[in-house]
């Protein structure tokens, strides 16, 4: 097929996955008239009490610590909680500005079977009625179609509601932003300075903190991986959460040995346990020796060991927010996602995104279900050349 034809194709293919399904409507129509039901807030409490919802994941949550800093300067004396994902919770407790961080398994986003809990609907109830115990003030939900969590904080009574105007959810909105395209920490903020009415905060403070432990875990692991201190070494994250985002084994294995062989640096693997299988499909295809932390770290951990390399490379995935957030150089590849509101956040010439001048992208379609991985060629489009070429411009080796 030709290249025109092919991009017509992906385009109306994608076009028609946007599109809502009948049952996607006919969701709409019931949230519209669940919106227009009479619900009494509940009364707050003397104290301000802000609920953050933040669903998703690993990327999600890093992009939404300079708001939680920000609503935390503009509400000094608030009391501010987070409802979060288990992952995104991992990240959360971490900050001292946040007073209370609950892990919480989501509809639509558990990564446990279905029908091992309380369907949606029931588990809104449930979810309402511990919140509106907590009298909380306001609320935002901080991902834009989340129109679960824009749901129960209605029925919670929690008199403020902000949010992005979304069909799902504008309708369980007392404040629905319009949704632009943006980077996703500059969206994170605009939530606050809606909220607050201060402005949008220009003081962003993007840096995961690191404890003590991680720092002494991370030794004791890059030490086990041959990686003494003060070694220089390169780390490659080659996986991510959709296998459509997913490069050539055979390419970063090419990219490993570039870097071992010309610029000297140690490489090293990164990824979940999970990902045992693609690190090591890569590595029985390198020359230069490389070692693998696959597995071996908790985020912390995995933090603190990317805040030594040099270097952090890998395809649009958490772990390459998480590089940037502990200020080490990375250079990520981009497929059907859009790095212009979802890269790693920094100077441009410190953290490279590189992706395919194909005419379909960002599809922003993450599963293609049955559909042929050839029809969809934006992450195979990028060359070994193209990267070596960005790592060359971050010139931190």
């Amino acid at each position: 097929m030709k290249r025109e034809e092919l991009v017509a194709r992906n385009l109306r293919l994608s076009a028609a996955r946007h599109a809502p399904s009948t049952r996607q409507n006919a969701r709409r129509t019931l949230l519209r008239g669940l919106a227009g039901l009479p619900l009494p807030a509940g009364p707050p409490e003397a104290r301000q009490r802000i609920l953050l919802l933040r669903p998703d994941h690993l990327g999600d949550a890093l992009l939404t610590m300079p708001a939680v800093e920000a609503l935390r300067r503009q509400r000094p004396q608030a009391a501010l909680h987070a409802l979060a994902s288990p992952l995104a919770a991992r990240v959360l407790e971490r900050l001292p500005s946040l007073d209370k961080v609950e892990a919480f398994d989501f509809p639509g986003f558990s990564r446990r079977r279905r029908g091992g809990g309380p369907v949606p609907w029931v588990q809104a109830l449930q979810t309402a009625g511990q919140l509106r115990r907590h009298r909380f003030s306001a609320a935002l939900m901080l991902r834009p179609d989340h129109w679960w969590g824009a749901m129960v904080a209605w029925m919670a009574g929690i008199p403020q509601r902000v949010g992005f105007a979304t069909p799902e959810t504008a309708s369980f909105l007392t404040h629905a932003l319009p949704l632009q395209r943006e980077h996703a920490l500059k969206r994170n903020l605009r939530l606050v300075a809606c909220l607050t009415g201060a402005g949008l905060d220009e003081c962003v403070e993007y840096r995961f903190p690191l404890t003590a432990a991680d720092l002494e875990a991370a030794r004791s692991i890059l030490r086990q991986a041959g990686v003494g201190d003060g070694a220089n070494y390169v780390v490659i994250h080659p996986g991510t959460g959709a296998r459509l985002k997913h490069w050539v084994p055979e390419r970063w294995a090419r990219i490993a040995d570039h870097l071992a062989e010309t610029q000297g640096p140690g490489v090293l693997f990164s990824g979940s346990a999970s990902e045992h299988e693609l690190v090591r499909s890569i590595m029985q295809h390198t020359r230069a020796p490389a070692a693998s932390l696959v597995g071996k770290t908790d985020i912390g951990q995995l933090a603190a060991c990317y805040e030594r390399a040099s270097l952090v490379l890998g395809p649009d995935s958490g772990p390459l927010h998480l590089a940037a957030a502990v200020g080490t150089a990375t250079v990520s590849l981009y497929g059907p996602a859009d790095p212009v509101e979802f890269g790693p956040w920094g100077a441009e010439e410190r953290h490279i995104t590189l992706a395919s001048p194909i005419a379909c992208r960002p599809c922003r379609v993450l599963d293609w279900g049955g559909d042929d991985a050839a029809w969809h060629p934006c992450l195979r489009d990028i060359s070994v050349e193209q990267v070596l070429a960005a790592v060359k411009q971050v010139a931190v080796l």
